[in-house]
């Protein structure tokens, strides 16, 4: 909280309220958020409005892994709904619910942020790019089965790279440099060519 004034301690609702839910186990009770609201000296119907507000909370008990699928528009063209029917599928449970034994719960969402690595899932607070109905079940098969799936792309592209490879900013750029960023770079080469005098002389 020191991050936040004083008078302005209500800006810190939502990092609260996120650890509040981490902290009971992916969703948030009554009692979190009324704990959240006396921290923040805050009226609690202030602190249900937010939790209420942002899907990324979550007001009943769920499974340990939230999936939570992006059918927005990128995601949909490259074949989101395809994953959203793998996940129902293969876990055997709607959007909206949760598997039998309290491990999964699935979510239709909008966009998470990854277009150009679409489609992807989130699960809990990591994501799973560049899927197919294939590597979609390979991710969940490893989450059930205790394993940690690699996370990122599952097709072997690094990040958001395109197939083509890199094709821009391959060497060092020319500048226009900062000032002190020079004068930092002068020092530098300095300090090495004085380590590189003194072990010469050793």
């Amino acid at each position: 909280m020191k991050r936040y004034p004083s008078n302005y301690k209500s800006s810190g609702v939502i990092p609260l309220l996120d650890l509040a839910q981490r902290q009971c186990g992916g969703w948030l009770p009554l009692s979190a958020m009324n704990k959240v609201a006396k921290i923040l000296d805050m009226p609690p119907m202030r602190v249900y409005e937010v939790a209420t507000f942002y899907t990324m909370f979550n007001r009943t008990k769920i499974g340990k892994y939230n999936v939570q699928v992006c059918t927005t528009t990128p995601c949909m063209v490259r074949g989101g709904y395809d994953i959203l029917e793998t996940v129902e599928k293969h876990l055997g449970v709607k959007a909206g619910g949760d598997t039998a034994d309290g491990l999964f719960h699935v979510m239709e969402v909008e966009c998470l942020g990854a277009c150009a690595n679409a489609p992807m899932i989130q699960v809990n607070d990591e994501f799973y790019e560049d899927l197919t109905p294939e590597t979609t079940k390979q991710v969940l098969d490893d989450l059930k089965n205790g394993k940690t799936p690699k996370v990122g792309p599952q097709n072997g592209r690094l990040k958001c790279m395109g197939i083509q490879g890199k094709t821009c900013l391959k060497g060092k750029p020319r500048g226009p440099f900062a000032p002190h960023l020079e004068t930092l770079d002068a020092e530098e080469k300095a300090e090495k060519k004085s380590a590189k005098s003194k072990e010469a002389e050793k």
